[in-house]
């Protein structure tokens, strides 16, 4: 109707260009129509001055629909992907949509929002990821605004074998909700196999936001025009690159009680490319072994059929690709003591810091030995988790290996009664693969582990045992980019002689001034154990100078004691060395993180 109205009326448009418009909107929903509305405005902001007459000026701008706000808060890139894919879902819905990194986001702007969607992963003890920490405190704070008129909805990443499971998501839930915020839809907490559960989650959002965007009176939503768009790979952890293992070399000596490999892999004209401090995604197979004693475990052969995705696979082969067979979880631990009947499981279930213990410490074959039951063989595929990609710190500079990458893995082993168990895929790597088979791999980008943009800035950097993976990457960068500003490396594992990763490549490193300095600790070369936290404090005034010269901080490696000592040990050089209480010395740490001068890749 309003089309043949404006045929009417004096238009810049002929007659044909009306006709094409009238069967063009016939297909469209309002929603649809209102985000051209929008997208046309934008493009005529960008022709040149002149270039429109001004009987063709528009009298005035196109009032679309309000917009959907999508914010990720994201420390290994989970969030960020499903996040990104509610943003093409709505595209494609023609939902007027923007897409904002968590740090990225004010938070006073929340007041202008009409309908925001947040997808949240936890960090450390459930903790905000790095770039989320500003928008968290803020929406704490006596600032933050009140949201009468915001509608929202919350997506949780989490592990759920941990005790503060999607607790940032949670967080933010519960501070949006506070603000007098409007849910859509309950929030939704993924586990570890999050892909299916989230698609279905999205799609259910943005039904909810089509169904309450206002096609009325709004403010113009002006869409970016002409940007030229990121280049991402083809290859993701959806679509993995089979890659070519290059080198599997041991790196710890015969007397050392750990494995440790150094691991090459080729990605000749895949076209992926990596920057340092990022990570390698591998998808592995289980070992047939492992899966057979399972089988025995749960009184099966292998050979019944189950479906997987629309596929119909043998048991057996799902076993080995499909399914995670290594890592037990609370869920698998609890479901099993209902269908097996165990007094010893169902006492683990009262106590839940007792059940977390053990079902990080138990593989799920250990977990069906407490008590054999027949399964069938949907009973199994019940009980186990899809199988999903490790991620392995980078331990090289491309600048220095060109289309290789490399990796440090330490071997996942120990002794369960007579028999030995290995981690799924670092037994994978280190054992079953051999050089020259095929790996299937991805790049998963990680920008809260990144070098410093500026070249003379120096940096410290603490990884103590396979932690030292990203520094080595880190090295071979800034030495390749001539960057002039210092470097200094903490280590420390147990023994000297066998347990000092990549020892020859530090040494010349140093004895070529690329590093600065590099202090070790080897816990077991006497008596008292010595660890790099005791380094640190060792080191406090140098560790203060640099800091307040504005160097840039970095620690990797274990999340459950090491990660939490050294912060202990920064914390306790702050106090000392500026002076500061406990609480102001946390919050200086807390300013540093969220300036990206503190950054953590812990595991």
């Amino acid at each position: 109707m309003l089309l043949k109205e404006l045929s009417a009326i004096a238009s810049p448009l002929n007659d044909k260009q009306i006709s094409q418009l009238q069967q063009a909107a016939a297909e469209l929903t309002p929603q649809q129509m209102a985000w051209l509305s929008g997208y046309f405005w934008g493009l005529s902001q960008t022709q040149p001055v002149g270039q429109l007459q001004p009987a063709q000026q528009p009298a005035a701008a196109a009032r679309p629909a309000g917009k959907l706000t999508i914010i990720y808060a994201s420390q290994t890139g989970n969030a960020k992907g499903v996040a990104q894919a509610l943003k093409e879902e709505a595209d494609s819905a023609g939902v007027a949509v923007e897409l904002f990194a968590a740090g990225d986001y004010k938070g006073k702007n929340l007041a202008k929002e009409t309908h925001v969607i947040i997808v949240a992963s936890t960090h450390g003890e459930g903790e905000a990821p790095d770039d989320a920490i500003e928008l968290h405190e803020f929406l704490q704070s006596k600032k933050a605004p009140k949201l009468p008129n915001l509608k929202y909805a919350v997506i949780g990443l989490g592990d759920s074998s941990y005790e503060f499971f999607c607790q940032t998501a949670k967080d933010f839930d519960g501070f949006l909700s506070k603000l007098g915020a409007e849910p859509m839809l309950p929030r939704f907490d993924c586990d570890v196999d999050y892909d299916a559960p989230a698609a279905e989650w999205r799609h259910q959002a943005l039904e909810k936001v089509q169904e309450t965007l206002s096609v009325g009176d709004a403010e113009v939503v002006q869409l970016p025009v002409g940007h030229a768009q990121q280049v991402t790979s083809v290859y993701t952890k959806q679509n993995p690159y089979t890659a070519t293992l290059l080198t599997n070399q041991k790196i710890t000596g015969r007397s050392s009680g750990k494995d440790v490999r150094h691991i090459e892999i080729d990605l000749e004209g895949s076209g992926l490319s990596y920057q340092p401090g990022d990570a390698l995604g591998v998808w592995y197979e289980n070992d047939p072994a492992l899966v057979d004693a399972l089988l025995i475990r749960a009184g099966l052969d292998g050979s019944e059929s189950v479906e997987v995705d629309g596929e119909s696979l043998s048991l057996k082969q799902a076993l080995i690709s499909k399914y995670e067979i290594t890592l037990a979880n609370p869920q698998l631990v609890t479901a099993y003591a209902d269908l097996s009947g165990s007094k010893k499981l169902a006492k683990l279930l009262a106590d839940k810091d007792k059940l977390r213990s053990y079902a990080a410490n138990t593989q799920v074959v250990d977990v069906l030995a407490e008590k054999k039951t027949r399964l069938t063989a949907q009973q199994l595929i019940g009980l186990l988790r899809r199988l999903t990609p490790r991620l392995y710190s980078i331990a090289s500079s491309q600048e220095e290996v060109g289309e290789e990458v490399h990796l440090t893995v330490g071997v996942v082993e120990y002794d369960a009664g007579d028999e030995t168990r290995q981690g799924g895929a670092s037994g994978y790597l280190s054992r079953r693969l051999e050089e020259g088979g095929e790996v299937k791999v991805f790049v998963e980008a990680n920008n809260n582990f990144k070098l410093p943009a500026d070249d003379n800035t120096s940096v410290i950097m603490i990884g103590p045992g396979t932690g030292i993976a990203p520094f080595r990457a880190f090295v071979q960068e800034r030495d390749n980019r001539d960057a002039t500003g210092k470097n200094w490396l903490l280590f420390g594992d147990r023994t000297f002689t066998d347990d000092f990763l990549y020892q020859v490549e530090w040494q010349k490193y140093l004895k070529d001034g690329v590093l600065t300095q590099m202090d070790v600790a080897f816990s077991r070369d006497q008596a008292e154990k010595v660890y790099v936290q005791h380094r640190i404090l060792e080191h406090a005034g140098q560790v203060w100078q640099w800091l307040q010269d504005g160097a840039h901080l970095y620690v990797c490696g274990d999340a459950n004691r090491m990660a939490k000592d050294v912060h202990e040990a920064l914390i306790s050089v702050v106090e000392q060395q500026g002076k500061q209480s406990r609480e102001q010395a946390e919050q200086y740490l807390n300013e540093l993180r969220k300036t990206k001068r503190y950054q953590r890749d812990v595991y």
